[in-house]
Formats: structure tokens, C-alpha cells, sequence
């Protein structure tokens, strides 16, 4: 239509200037020109333009006829369509009696997949049993020829069928674009090598997890420690961290970072947060600028205060490196053992985030995406330092009550410090926040919450760290909290004490007298906290 009304306005635009050209050099000029040369060119002007209008019309008439008929023919092919689709779905639409046996139909359809249903549809449950289409009045044959009346009833009837055709027509046409868009832009499919930066229990996990997504993916794991990296390329295990567990034969382990780094499509991140920016400065190199990486370490710097979406960039030297946070309730051992769990991924690119939610989501997996990395980033590095107020208090014996209270108010002093920040109070109270913070502080698998439960009990920070095969990120970023606070301004007493705690400034047991002579929380204070909007922050420090 648009290159046909483009042909139309150009032909009117430009023909009556070429006729009157060739009208005024006397070539192929119309009979009857004026015979006093001063008024043939207002002549020839005139009769170009009748001309056009003449030969014009046929023109207009015909492409009129040819926009009728396609239209016409558009129709008639949606209208085949829509009746041989819903027709695969439900063979008994070809019955004439089909409202009166549509109620028993559509509950045979919640309990049989379509016969004629393509292979593609048959996976899923047919869309007639959605339970969105609503049942169709019965009125039978006979019901309509006897009586007069009923002509109103097969009316209504055949609105239903409709309707009920219309339905089952659009979820088609939605589910075949979705089943298209995702043939286009399988991610997985054209990905054929991942690197994992780090050997810990959660890097292992994860690279086990992605190997298993494609039996054709390489996964590479650059590992500092030369034993554990021979016995993962010999005996298929982390025998560190997972020696009961098999990997899978894709993952294979290098301490050479040219030899890991060369093509790969994906890297996941795993080392520690204190540790990552030397690290990535040794092998920044081999790295790829358009590589995106996918940050498994949650924390912050502890001098600089810096997060991984910033430690990455400004350590590669490239500040566009693309860059996903995951976050989220989260064990390795249970992703190990392929146990349901729901995660996080945060970009600032909303396509890199759908990719990489192809990437790691499975069967066992479900990944949702956010664009709040700030939020997901803050949310899992605090969450660390309240697991070891957690902790301390499950040391100490203080009770349920206590570990309630404790646990809600570091809650609302990490979405108050967000919110300075920049996050989405949403972020916080979801899966990177809550869901983590839940997990972290009341499971005994928690190494932070660990690290809390034996200095309850009187360890000292040294022994307790030294005892451990593993990092516990809390202990490093409570030493930025006091400092993040300080920046923005907050008050945040738990996380504080935790800090001054792991600083040998406190003992637990003064910092639970200080933490109960704190002020009492007003009303308005609490209605805050659970009301929050836009205006959050300032609300709060104006009570």
C-alpha cells in the first residue's frame, strides 16, 4: 500500500512538468495551441494538467480495484486459517451440534492432548484447557426446531462458538511468535564454550550446572590450585569441595588463562571480592572486550566500597564490558544435587539478561531478570554481614523472638541504604533480597552464619577463619558497611555492630545491651518502613 500511494504521488508530482516541457518545444503537443506565442506557455501549463487528470483516473481506478481485492483476500485467508487452526485443536467443531456438546468437549480437552495437534503444541497443555474459556450454554437440535422461540438461543450460540473459536485462535497465534522469537535467538544453541573464573564450591557447582544444559558445550574452569585442577581433568570431580559429586565430561580445568579465555562466549565470575581485581588485572589481556561477564561473588571492596560492576570494568581497563550480577537464594550443594531453585540475573542490557537467563535456566533453574543491578548487588553483599548477626544470636542462645526482631530490622536497614543508593525498594523485599537473607540467616549451611554462631559462642574471629576451607565474604564487607553508612547517611545499627564486633570494638554481648537501649520505633516510623514510595528516604529522616 505504501509503495503503491509513493508510485501515485510521484507520477502526479512529476508529469506535469515533463508534459509541459514537451508541450513547450512543440513535441507531442495537444491540437488547437494558441497562436500568439506570449500566452503558449500558460497554455501548455493548463493542458498538462488536463492531460494528467485524464490519465490519472484509470490509474487511481485500478490501483483502487487492486487495494479492494488484496484486502478482500487478506480476509478470506485469516478467515481459513482461523477455522482450519481451530479445527486442529478440536475436531469437534466440525459438528453442527457443537454447542451442545462444547461443555462436555472442553473437559475431555483437560485430560487428552489434541491428536492433531503439531509437535510443538503437544509439549504443552492445549490452550482450549486453560480454563479461561468459558463453558457454552447448552441448547440442543431439537430444541431450536421446536420451538419459535429459540431462534434467539442458537444466536447467542453461535456468538459462543465465536468466541470460543476467536480465543483458542489468538493463544495460537502468541504461542507460534514466542516458539519463533526463541528459534531466533536461541542463545544456548549457538554457545559453545563458558569459562568459570574461580574453584570454589559455587563456581563448581555452577560449571556443572551449564555443562549439563548442552552435552556440545565446553566448560572451562581457571583454577590457581594445580591438584584440584588434575582431578577434575582425571577423576571428573572437585575433590576439595565436591568429592562425592561427578562432573560432567564437558568441564575440563586450566591454570592457563589464554587457554580458558580463548573464545569463549560466557564467563562467570566466582572469585572472591577482595581478591577479584588483582586477579583480573593478571589475565586482562586474554580477556575479549565484548565478553560478557556474569558475576557470581557477592560483597564489596573493602577499601575502595566498590561492587563487582564496577571492580570488573575499571580492573579489564574496558568500562563497557558487559557485565550481569546473579543473585539469590543458593547453595552449592543443593545445586549439586539439582534440587528446585530460583535465581536472579541484573544487566543494565535488558538483551544480555534475557541471554543469559537462557543460558543457566533448566528444569531445576528457574531465572528471573531484572534491570536493578544496584539493588541485586547491594541486597547480596549485606545480606552476608546480617547472616553473622544471625549467626551471633543463635550462638549466644538468645531465642526465636530475638533472631525475628534482629533479622527484620537488618532487613529494613538494607532497603533503606539501597534506596539511598539508587536500588528499587522491590529489589530488596524479592529473590535477591528477602529470598537470600531468609536463606543466609535461619540455614546452618550458611558459612557467614556460621562465622556469627561461633563467635556467639566466644571464638576468636582468627580461629574461626582459619578453621575454614572457604571465604565468608560478611566478614570482609562488614568493614564497609560502617563506612557506606557514614557516606550515605544512614543509621544502621545491626550491621554496624557487626562490624565493630569483627573489629574486637564490641563484644556480642554489649552490642545486644546496646541494640535494646536503642530509641523505641514510633508508629509513623513503621508505617514508613511498610509504606514506602518514591519520597522513602526523606520520610524516614524526617521522623
Amino acid at each position: 500500500m505504501l509503495v503503491v500511494v509513493m508510485v501515485v504521488a510521484v507520477s502526479v508530482i512529476i508529469q506535469p512538468k515533463a508534459l509541459q516541457q514537451r508541450i513547450t518545444s512543440n513535441k507531442h503537443a495537444p491540437p488547437n495551441p494558441p497562436k500568439n506565442r506570449g500566452n503558449y506557455e500558460t497554455w501548455a501549463a493548463t493542458a498538462s494538467q488536463q492531460w494528467v487528470i485524464v490519465r490519472a483516473i484509470p490509474f487511481m481506478v485500478v490501483v483502487v480495484v487492486v487495494v479492494v481485492v488484496m484486502v478482500v483476500a487478506h480476509c478470506i485467508a485469516r478467515s481459513l486459517a482461523f477455522s482450519v487452526m481451530a479445527v486442529l485443536i478440536d475436531p469437534s467443531l466440525l459438528n453442527p451440534i457443537f454447542p451442545s456438546q462444547c461443555r462436555l468437549r472442553l473437559q475431555n480437552l483437560q485430560s487428552t492432548k489434541p491428536i492433531y495437534a503439531p509437535l510443538a503444541f503437544q509439549s504443552r497443555p492445549c490452550p482450549c484447557s486453560a480454563g479461561t474459556i468459558d463453558p457454552v450454554p447448552e441448547t440442543t437440535h431439537t430444541e431450536s426446531v421446536e420451538n419459535p422461540n429459540s431462534s434467539s438461543k442458537g444466536s447467542d450460540g453461535r456468538k459462543d462458538r465465536r468466541k470460543v473459536v476467536r480465543i483458542a485462535w489468538e493463544k495460537l497465534v502468541r504461542w507460534s511468535r514466542s516458539w519463533r522469537s526463541k528459534a531466533k535467538t536461541d542463545v544456548l544453541e549457538r554457545t559453545n564454550k563458558v569459562v568459570v573464573l574461580g574453584g570454589g564450591s559455587f563456581g563448581t557447582a555452577m560449571a556443572a550446572h551449564v555443562a549439563n544444559s548442552k552435552a556440545g558445550m565446553e566448560v572451562y574452569m581457571l583454577l590457581r590450585d594445580p591438584h584440584v585442577c588434575r582431578s577434575i581433568n582425571e577423576n571428573h570431580c572437585n575433590l576439595k569441595y565436591f568429592p562425592e559429586h561427578r562432573l560432567p565430561e564437558n568441564v575440563f580445568a586450566t591454570t592457563n588463562a589464554k587457554e580458558a579465555l580463548m573464545g569463549a562466549n560466557f564467563c562467570l565470575h566466582a572469585v572472591p571480592v577482595q581478591f577479584s581485581s588483582s586477579f583480573l588485572e593478571g589475565i586482562s589481556e586474554h580477556v575479549d572486550s565484548n565478553l560478557p561477564f556474569i558475576s557470581l561473588s557477592k560483597g564489596l571492596e573493602l577499601n575502595t566500597l566498590r561492587m563487582m560492576s564496577q571492580i570488573i570494568p575499571q580492573a579489564l581497563g574496558n568500562p563497557r564490558q558487559p557485565f550481569v550480577a546473579l543473585s539469590g537464594p543458593s547453595f552449592a550443594s543443593e545445586l549439586m544435587k539439582k534440587l528446585p531453585t530460583a535465581m536472579v540475573v541484573a544487566s543494565k542490557d535488558k538483551n544480555l539478561a534475557s541471554a543469559v537467563q537462557q543460558i543457566l535456566a533448566s528444569q531445576h533453574l528457574r531465572i528471573s531478570t531484572s534491570s536493578d543491578v544496584t539493588g541485586v548487588e547491594i541486597a547480596g553483599a549485606l545480606k552476608n554481614v546480617l547472616a553473622i548477626a544471625a549467626g551471633i544470636v543463635e550462638g549466644m542462645n538468645l531465642g526465636n523472638n530475638s533472631m525475628a526482631a534482629l533479622v527484620a530490622q537488618g532487613c529494613s536497614e538494607i532497603r533503606l541504604l539501597a534506596t539511598k543508593m539508587g536500588a528499587k525498594s522491590a529489589t530488596v523485599t524479592g529473590l535477591s533480597g528477602s529470598g537470600d537473607i531468609m536463606l543466609t540467616c535461619f540455614v546452618n549451611l550458611s558459612r557467614n552464619r556460621s562465622v556469627g554462631v561461633r563467635l556467639g559462642r566466644g571464638e576468636k574471629l582468627d580461629d574461626v577463619l582459619s578453621s575454614m576451607n572457604q571465604v565468608a565474604e560478611g566478614v570482609s564487607t562488614a568493614g564497609a558497611v560502617i563506612a557506606l553508612a557514614q557516606k550515605y547517611k544512614v543509621k544502621m545499627p545491626v550491621l554496624t555492630a557487626v562490624a565493630r564486633i569483627i573489629d574486637n570494638e564490641l563484644t556480642p554481648q554489649k552490642a545486644v545491651l546496646e541494640l535494646m537501649n536503642l530509641p523505641q520505633c514510633s508508629i509513623k516510623l513503621l508505617k514508613y518502613v511498610c509504606n514506602c514510595d518514591s519520597n522513602f528516604t526523606k520520610q524516614v529522616e524526617e521522623v
